[in-house]
């Protein structure tokens, strides 16, 4: 069978550079081509690597970053992976759609669009179906789904097992967000080296309504949010990759801690069901030690190899005053980044809408 040709747009930075990781040898998808500026047009993907934490084939270091060409991508790619960044993410993502390519992007600049789905396999795979109702599906088959937000994405699957187990009244986060989060080069090290920052801008308005999105519905043509509400702190803190995340949540129901832990570790979603290459068996594991998780430790959770960096870990989980506490860790530029948008095209491709 042969295989589907994708761009990689944004192939300079640290979120194209995790797609391009995530592609190498796919057994669904052929890199067509490495998009970026025009300021890198020419250069090998070894003169601008910036993930250093994999060992990428010979052959794909040799490769060429092209400049971003709309038609040359529209006539050989049906599948655009977008790493750009938001500013230029809107325009040129929707002008791909309008030509017939399926984008799924880690950019947010749609992600609150009224037929784009935020999408999680795991947890609402049922909201691909908003991918119909955007006008270029129909007219040309092209169109845009959306990565969450990458702390958003951490706590996604534990929230919708809890939510769908118990329910869910109240959930308050605070993130400790790692420095690749901004990017490269990312955070100033005057800024970050042995201190937080007590801000990210625009990330807790996202992480409170991304979830409200994913966790509700979408039907006749419309998503409604999830009922429950969600209050979010957030900083970051000098860890290079893995965001860890504290939670209180108040719930309907009063399971015990035994209850609470199966329902996490017992949870499977549809990327399990269907064996998608990059699906984590277990995508929730959940650790008894007193000090876990860790990012030195849980940031690449994820088997088989090719879901390493895909499962989220959740630890210490604790019932106090009425409230459940706990931590969740996650690869924000695996799971939440570039990893997340090859798993929901993967899923695409399962539901005939590639």
């Amino acid at each position: 069978m042969s295989k589907i040709s994708v761009a990689v747009l944004g192939a300079t930075g640290m979120i194209g550079q995790r797609f391009i990781q995530m592609l190498e040898d796919h057994p669904y998808f052929e890199i067509e081509g490495l998009y970026a500026s025009e300021r890198s047009n020419g250069k090998k993907l070894s003169e601008v690597l910036k993930v250093r934490d994999h060992v990428y084939l010979d052959d794909t270091m040799d490769r060429t970053i092209e400049t971003m060409d709309i038609s040359k991508i529209a006539k050989n790619c049906r599948i655009a992976f977008s790493g750009i960044p938001s500013d230029l993410a809107g325009p040129t993502e929707s002008q791909l759609a309008e030509a017939g390519v399926a984008v799924f992007t880690n950019a947010g600049s749609h992600r609150m669009d009224p037929h784009v789905p935020i999408l999680i396999p795991e947890v609402n795979p049922e909201q691909f179906e908003a991918v119909k109702d955007q006008p270029t599906y129909n007219s040309t088959g092209g169109y845009i789904v959306t990565n969450a937000n990458c702390s958003s994405t951490g706590i996604a699957a534990p929230l919708k097992a809890i939510d769908d187990a118990f329910g869910l009244k109240q959930v308050f986060v605070s993130t400790y967000q790692a420095l690749s989060g901004a990017g490269y080069p990312g955070v100033p090290s005057l800024d970050a080296v042995g201190n937080v920052v007590p801000f990210i801008s625009h990330e807790e308005e996202k992480m409170e309504s991304e979830l409200a999105k994913m966790l509700g519905t979408y039907e006749r043509g419309e998503f409604k949010f999830a009922p429950f509400k969600v209050m979010a702190n957030c900083a970051r803190v000098p860890v290079v990759d893995g965001h860890l995340e504290s939670l209180v949540l108040d719930m309907e129901q009063q399971p015990t801690l035994e209850e609470l832990d199966a329902c996490l570790s017992g949870f499977r979603g549809e990327p399990q069901k269907l064996g998608l290459p990059s699906a984590p068996v277990q995508p929730i594991i959940v650790r008894h030690e007193d000090n876990r998780p860790q990012p030195v430790f849980d940031a690449m959770a994820g088997r088989p190899e090719r879901a390493r960096g895909m499962a989220v870990t959740v630890g210490r989980l604790r019932q106090s005053n009425g409230y459940y506490k706990a931590f969740v860790m996650s690869h924000n530029t695996l799971r939440g980044g570039a990893g997340g948008s090859v798993l929901n095209a993967e899923l695409a491709k399962a539901k005939g809408i590639l």
